[in-house]
């Protein structure tokens, strides 16, 4: 198996570079317990560059990068009305919630897309407490992109014992020299042949990474959010024993990772961190995905006394409800076979029922392949009936890694090229960050009836045809 860390730092290490300027938190925040909620999805300005530079064009929800912060209790309902003020159509996902299906925003599957200057309600209950988000899914290489996604927070009943949260969004641009999007390399096939739209450009809640005010003796919250299109996270915090509570919504047991913890795009991350720091010092969020360790941010510890000397042990988040263990002797088994991308190895595929060769496929912006299939979504990758479980056994055939989103459900990783994955059983993910060449084996229930999409979440690449569904009778 290859590194995950080796492959990355050889692979796009020379295309990063990021600023470190003052950081200042998503301030706009929407209670869904008592207030409607409204996202208007149109052009606006963000401070990309930093506070003192010109904003940067992008597009928004309420005109905030990210959108509304937007938070629930577990079991309640959340009602929102999407108003497009673009001029394309649009949608919204709602990442990792165990949703209704004709609530799940994939345009072309489970609704049409919102037509320029309409709107489209959203109605469903919150099922699990985590850290969830909400993102464009219609053209998602360029809407998500342009800046069209925010932060969804579902509360337990009873909230962990921290003094607070701190949410954080990491996200990557690719910017030209005036400082505005690069807005003609928009569906390159080049960047979906290879990794993906990689950015030169990092915020931490859409401005440039500084400083996280902090005081020491705190117990923080920190929720990380990878909302980039195809850039990879690697994330530790300098100095402190950060223990690692949640991976994609749902707690595990709290631990102090061994290395730093890789988050994919759309993967989210949850720690519970005390603040052992010295007053007054400044320790860094360090990303070394692609190179050696790098700052993106700093604690920075105010001169304020410790509001305490000594911490009780780190207590597990509010405790979620974990989807149905899977029967794994009664399972329905399928194959998954990513091919494709440049030096992938794919000669041909099926594209609108008949067989094309690489050079046919790449004049349709078709570059990738699931089972043979370049992006056609005419037959499901499997169909079984609701309750039954799955096994998927997955295999990256290709030069590149995939993160592999399934819609509507979690699922648990149950081995890793061969050898059973941590966590097998117990954690949960609703996404799996593949490298290349890996195979890997997920199990779930099928309790979600509905058609379910399944992509990969460098958004290049499901654009590019990385992309199939799950039906559930």
């Amino acid at each position: 198996m290859i590194s995950k860390r080796h492959f990355l730092k050889g692979a796009g290490a020379a295309a990063l570079a990021a600023g470190i300027l003052p950081l200042s938190a998503c301030k706009a925040r929407v209670d869904a317990r008592t207030h409607p909620i409204i996202l208007n999805a149109a052009p606006a300005e963000a401070p990309l560059l930093g506070e003192l530079e010109a904003g940067t064009d992008v597009w928004a929800y309420n005109g905030t990068v990210p959108g509304p912060t937007l938070r629930v209790k577990r079991g309640r309902e959340l009602a929102v009305r999407l108003e497009n003020g673009l001029e394309q159509g649009t949608s919204i996902h709602w990442h990792g919630i165990r949703i209704d299906n004709a609530m799940d925003g994939v345009v072309g599957m489970t609704q049409e897309a919102v037509a320029p200057g309409a709107g489209f309600d959203y109605r469903f209950t919150a099922p699990d407490a985590g850290t969830f988000w909400y993102h464009s899914h219609n053209r998602s290489w360029e809407q998500v992109a342009r800046g069209l996604y925010g932060v969804l927070i579902v509360e337990e009943e009873e909230p962990p014992a921290v003094d607070r949260e701190i949410t954080l969004v990491l996200d990557d641009w690719r910017l030209d020299e005036g400082g505005a999007i690069h807005a003609d390399s928009f569906g390159s096939l080049r960047d979906w042949a290879h990794q993906g739209r990689i950015g030169n450009w990092v915020t931490v809640n859409g401005k440039p990474p500084g400083d996280i005010p902090i005081r020491a003796g705190e117990r923080v919250r920190l929720r990380l959010l990878n909302a980039a299109t195809a850039r990879i996270f690697a994330l530790a915090v300098e100095g402190h024993d950060a223990h690692l509570a949640a991976l994609d919504g749902f707690a595990v047991d709290p631990a102090v990772p061994e290395q730093s913890v890789l988050l994919g795009p759309g993967q989210r991350a949850d720690f519970v961190l005390d603040a052992t720091g010295a007053p007054g010092k400044h320790y860094a969020l360090l990303d070394d995905a692609y190179t050696d360790a790098k700052p993106i941010s700093f604690l920075a510890y105010s001169d304020e006394a410790p509001l305490r000397e000594q911490f009780d042990s780190v207590p597990r988040l509010g405790e979620t409800r974990p989807p149905p263990a899977p029967d794994l002797a009664d399972a329905q088994a399928v194959d998954m076979v990513m091919e494709g991308g440049a030096m992938g190895g794919l000669a041909q595929a099926r594209l609108g029922g008949e067989m094309k060769g690489m050079r046919d496929l790449a004049r349709a912006g078709r570059v990738w392949a699931v089972n043979g299939v370049a992006g056609d979504l005419d037959t499901p990758l499997l169909s079984v009936e609701r309750g039954r479980s799955v096994r998927v056994a997955m295999v990256n055939d290709s030069a590149w890694p995939h993160a592999m989103h399934l819609h509507g459900h979690h699922f648990t990783v149950l081995s890793i090229d061969g050898a059973p994955a941590p966590g097998a059983g117990r954690v949960w993910r609703d996404t799996h960050l593949m490298m290349p060449r890996e195979r890997a084996e997920i199990a779930f229930v099928a309790d979600n009836p509905g058609k379910w999409f399944f992509h990969c979440h460098m958004l290049g690449h499901q654009a590019g045809g990385m992309r199939t569904w799950v039906e559930v009778t």
